[in-house]
């Protein structure tokens, strides 16, 4: 073969797919719930999984409490990412279908939250990001039942997560 068709088949080649990122896979798609409705999420949420690099969770469950008339929601609350203590507070601005991201977020917190699955009565809600430096499961009880909590990890392991990396509280 010449030159010139090697160069052809080498930029016909697949690129390499992104690494894993935090706790996703890159190369997996994520889809973020482009029909829940935002007004649904009000109330108070109480963190019940998140992922950790370590062994636990390495810090208490966090709860948020989202309040007002949507589109104009707002968030207060710090939740536990990574065994870390982290605050959002302020709107919750649109920035895309089923997408969120708070005015004020510490660390991580302050990217844009995908929000990937709530189950039909909106008492089980799963939040990730495309970078996958963070995931997290919230549930309006606190005492998750063991089938939202399989269908949140399906949904996890759907959108790439690492499931082995998901520790409950």
């Amino acid at each position: 073969m010449s030159l010139a068709g090697l160069l052809l088949v080498a930029a016909c080649a697949a690129p390499e797919p992104p690494a894993a990122v935090g706790f996703r896979d890159g190369a997996v798609p994520i889809y973020s719930n482009a029909v829940y409705e935002p007004g649904r999420i009000t109330g108070d949420w109480v963190q019940v999984a998140a992922f950790a690099s370590g062994e636990g969770a390495g810090c208490a469950p966090g709860r948020v409490t989202v309040s007002g008339t949507a589109p104009a929601l707002t968030v207060a609350g710090a939740l536990c990412l990574d065994g870390e203590r982290l605050a959002a507070s302020g709107a919750l601005v649109p920035v895309g279908p089923g997408r969120v991201r708070p005015a004020r977020a510490e660390g991580v917190l302050a990217q844009d939250w995908w929000l990937l699955w709530v189950d039909v009565d909106y008492r089980t809600l799963v939040v990730g990001t495309p970078s996958g430096e963070f995931g997290f499961i919230l549930d309006r009880s606190g005492s998750l039942p063991a089938d939202r909590m399989a269908a949140a990890r399906e949904v996890l392991d759907w959108n790439g997560y690492d499931l082995g990396r998901l520790k409950g509280f």
